[in-house]
């Protein structure tokens, strides 16, 4: 720490940042552009400029560039200074001599850090008079709209794209006055972190092209804190919606989890919550041809009951994608002994795995932000770009996290970013990936080695041997294999806090025993070892929590005549089974009732059908891969733009028809109330009624505002209905009003804030008006909670009673996992949908020569009794005897994994 001088007052400040950055922290409004909290210093744009004093007799001073200051105790500076403020006047001048000034037509007016600044430096007159530079704008794709008239040169863009997420088809061209930030050629940027483009430019120079459909001013949007549902990483995000549309998700801050970034899946997929022909009423289906609207909610919960009552049994199918709350509420309707989490056996049986290790292994899991400090990672099994592409965000900056040794050997400090990056070009963290097939990882990797999951699993227990003698060893390799495991064992023994990551997307329950073995040995070698182990859903670990049977035996209870009714969560089996298999497995069933907010191919089969509200339109908590618990809100209510409809959330269907059916009376009336009764009874999940304030939660009497207090629109919103206005709907739900009244000083009482906004920083940078310091916890802290309490004294044995799956010389499905689709909620975005989506399959290229199969060929095969047809592209990367297919979506059920094939050939045209 140090203590400075700004403006004649003394601070204690962190003196290993520099003064921009204590500055801020202090909340100070001071103007900047080329800096960012994560970026670093570069000094480009000279905004940051204060006054600088010898001691206190100097009454001339310097200018100084905050940015590139370092802290020393006693500074002395001037923020106010007139020189020092005329100068930032004349810089945000000079900056915006060739923009085109054209706020009203920009999307990014009232959301723009350009605005913000052009204020705080009090440049209000526009004085220059001559022709400005123009430029071409280039087509980047379905999600960034590009405008370059608008930059002012600041390299935020260039130094996160291509310095920070590594991309390389996206640069900067030109010379002089006439600089150019965009691709070589028009495209879609490849990128899979390009959205965060749009946050990290300062002006409108990239813009949201997915909210231009339903665009409206950043004033008039009401907001939700959420938490992305696509991934299991658990990103939290803020949510915009108007006129009962979802029309932007931006970053919420978190200090452990994304911080300031979001993936392209998380920021872009919301598209599913606003289609046209999502289920709104509850319908009864009579036969395949003949069905109708129930008149009411009543009626259907009357109906759903007496269908119900006369059943042998009732079996609850959940739903990874359902909250917490809504499974918990059909566990109760049905039974423990009845529920299925709604997973592939295989998958559960990983699940169960990893939940065992996060309680009792005393293996540390770091946070998305702590993986960036590990000095030497091993990916095994997982495509972590296309499965979980923030922590691949993550193990990149790992690999270029040399600056503490730079600190140490050169004296240059964390935030010197160009210091940094041109003494540390050869200086780099090591990076192991072990996969099916190649990875986007596979450009930073010291070794990137494909194999099969037996092949792995046996690499895995050589590594362990190798580390820890003790451990007993009946792998096979070659030779080629051996001096891959040598180089890993090197590789970690040299390092100081190695980290694995794998996880259930290998559906390999032994690869999971394998890589925890490697952690053991690791920690018996007294290494601050790191574990993650990703799930392939949002709420996969919370729903194991809740402890329930996988889908096949509930599939045998109802084949061996034990059940004739289930009630299926928000969870389409036609992504786990082949259609035939389901359709014969349904026409045993007398009742089907579901449950769900897409149109899936099980909800029209159902025989009665709910229509559920989705994660925007409700409030719950789901669990992360880390074992953090975290709650997400209701942006708005559906039943404030139409009344009529049915709309409910699912834990409140669930409710009804059980004290319906069981003729009891109604005990949950809100959110609370079920988060109360499953704390109760179920110790696991205790923390969860301390993550967030309960909905009686007041500041000054008054709940916290979803909306700015500028919000101009919101009385207008029902008039195409009534011209009178309406009240507000109440969310009893949560501590949140549906409006901006209420209090808005909301970072001062609550981690989970819906918008970044305050006073004279209306841009996604006001963020740095929320947080203690700079780039740390928000002032009540990061939001979420621990489930499972790290115990570095706890063990559990090594795994080494492993059967392997045996397998011939035939071929075998292994998952292919891609950033848009292999998740059920982006294949429902009409966005992703018309510009993403492209199924093939992989094959290797030895293969496919053998087969006469050329890349872009269609073929057919058989699995598990059912032909399919792809078209497969061809890779030398693929394992031979291995068909790499998109599971999960194109009907390619997830339960073909590792499945035999058979008949496989090309098709003639």
């Amino acid at each position: 720490m140090a203590i400075i001088s700004i403006d004649k007052k003394k601070y204690n400040v962190n003196d290993s940042e520099n003064l921009l950055h204590a500055c801020l922290s202090l909340g100070f409004n001071l103007p900047y552009f080329c800096w960012h909290p994560v970026l670093g210093s570069i000094g480009a744009c000279r905004q940051c400029v204060v006054k600088q004093y010898h001691n206190d007799k100097d009454t001339i001073g310097r200018l100084v560039v905050s940015c590139m200051t370092p802290i020393t105790d006693d500074l002395i500076i001037s923020i106010n200074d007139h020189e020092a403020v005329d100068f930032r006047k004349g810089i945000i001048e000079l900056l915006m001599t060739n923009h085109p000034h054209d706020c009203p037509i920009c999307e990014e007016g009232g959301n723009c850090h350009l605005q913000d600044m052009t204020v705080m430096a009090k440049h209000y007159i526009r004085r220059y008079r001559f022709s400005k530079r123009t430029h071409k704008n280039q087509n980047l794709g379905p999600f960034i709209q590009h405008e370059m008239n608008r930059c002012i040169s600041c390299y935020r863009c260039v130094r996160y794209y291509k310095d920070y997420a590594d991309g390389t088809d996206f640069g900067v061209f030109g010379i002089s006055n006439n600089i150019y930030f965009g691709r070589f050629k028009e495209g879609q940027l490849e990128s899979e972190f390009s959205g965060n483009l749009i946050d990290v430019c300062p002006t409108g120079v990239f813009t949201d092209k997915t909210q231009s459909e339903t665009y409206t001013r950043k004033w008039d949007l009401q907001y939700a804190p959420s938490i992305c549902q696509h991934c299991c990483i658990g990103c939290n995000i803020s949510v915009g919606e108007r006129y009962g549309k979802i029309c932007k998700i931006e970053n919420r801050y978190h200090g452990s989890i994304n911080r300031y970034f979001l993936c392209d899946l998380g920021r872009f997929s919301y598209g599913y919550s606003n289609l046209k022909d999502r289920p709104k009423w509850s319908m009864h289906r009579i036969n395949s041809k003949k069905q109708y609207v129930l008149d009411s909610i009543e009626q259907s919960i009357k109906l759903v009951s007496k269908n119900l009552e006369r059943s042998s049994k009732i079996i609850g199918i959940g739903s990874s994608r359902a909250s917490l709350e809504s499974n918990y509420a059909l566990q109760k309707l049905v039974g423990r002994e009845n529920f299925s989490i709604g997973l592939l056996q295989i998958e559960l049986d990983c699940i169960q795995l990893i939940e065992k290790i996060l309680k009792d292994s005393g293996i540390y899991v770091p946070t998305l932000r702590e993986i960036e400090n590990y000095d030497m990672i091993l990916v095994i099994g997982e495509d972590i770009t296309q499965t979980s592409p923030m922590v691949a965000l993550s193990v990149r900056q790992a690999i270029k996290n040399s600056s503490k040794k730079i600190e140490f050997s050169k004296k240059i400090q964390k935030w010197h970013s160009l210091a940094i990056k041109n003494l540390s070009q050869n200086i780099k963290n090591k990076l192991f990936v072990i996969n099916t097939c190649s990875t986007k990882l596979d450009d930073i990797s010291e070794i990137s080695h494909f194999s099969n999951i037996n092949d792995q699993v046996q690499l895995c227990f050589q590594i362990a041997h190798e580390l820890d003698k003790t451990f007993s060893n009946f792998s096979n390799l070659s030779i080629c294999d051996m001096k891959i495991v040598k180089k890993i064992v090197l590789a970690m023994l040299s390092s100081k806090n190695p980290l694995i990551i794998s996880g259930s997307h290998c559906n390999s329950v032994e690869l999971i025993q394998a890589v925890h073995n490697i952690a053991k040995a690791l920690k018996n070698l007294e290494k601050e070892v790191g574990l993650v182990l990703l799930t392939s859903d949002s709420n996969s670990l919370g729903i194991q929590l809740l402890k329930g049977m996988s889908l096949e035996q509930s599939m045998d209870s109802v084949l061996k005549e034990k059940c004739d009714s289930i009630i299926i969560l928000e969870n389409d089996l036609f992504r786990y089974f082949p259609e035939s298999k389901l359709l014969n497995w349904f026409s045993k069933i007398k009742n089907i009732i579901v449950i769900d907010h897409l149109n899936t191919k099980t909800i029209k089969i159902g025989k009665i059908t709910l229509p559920a509200s989705n994660s925007f339109e409700s409030s719950g908590t789901i669990v992360n891969y880390e074992g953090r618990a975290q709650r997400f809100f209701q942006v708005y209510d559906t039943g404030f733009y139409n009344k009529s409809l049915h709309i409910l959330d699912s834990w409140m269907w669930l409710h009804l028809i059980e004290c319906k059916l069981y003729k009891k009376p109604k005990i949950w009336y809100t959110l609370d109330d079920v988060i109360h009764s499953m704390c109760s009874e179920n110790y696991s999940l205790r923390e969860i009624k301390f993550l967030a304030p309960n909905s009686s939660f007041r500041v000054f009497n008054q709940k916290l505002a979803r909306s700015s207090h500028r919000s101009s629109g919101r009385t207008s919103m029902r008039s195409n209905i009534n011209v009178h206005e309406v009240k507000q709907p109440e969310d009893k739900n949560s501590m949140f009003s549906f409006s901006m009244e209420g209090c808005q000083q909301i970072y001062k009482y609550s981690s989970y804030i819906p918008f970044a906004w305050v006073p004279g920083w209306n841009s996604i940078q006001a963020w740095n008006k929320f947080q203690k310091e700079i780039n740390g916890e928000l002032y009540c802290g990061d939001s979420g909670r621990r489930l499972f309490s790290y115990d570095p004294c706890q063990s559990i044995p090594w795994f080494d009673n492993i059967s392997f799956i045996v397998t011939d010389s035939s071929y075998y499905v292994v998952p292919c996992y891609f950033l848009f689709g292999s998740e059920q909620l982006s294949q429902w975005s009409l966005t992703i949908q018309e510009n993403i989506f492209y199924v093939a399959g992989i094959m290797n290229t030895q293969d496919a020569k053998t087969l006469s199969i050329q890349s872009g060929s269609q073929i057919e095969f058989i699995c598990c009794k059912t032909k399919f047809t792809i078209i497969v592209h061809l890779s030398s990367k693929m394992k031979s005897k291995q068909l790499g297919l998109p599971l999960g979506y194109s009907n390619f059920p997830l339960s073909l994994s590792r499945k035999k094939v058979v008949e496989l050939r090309k098709i003639i045209v």
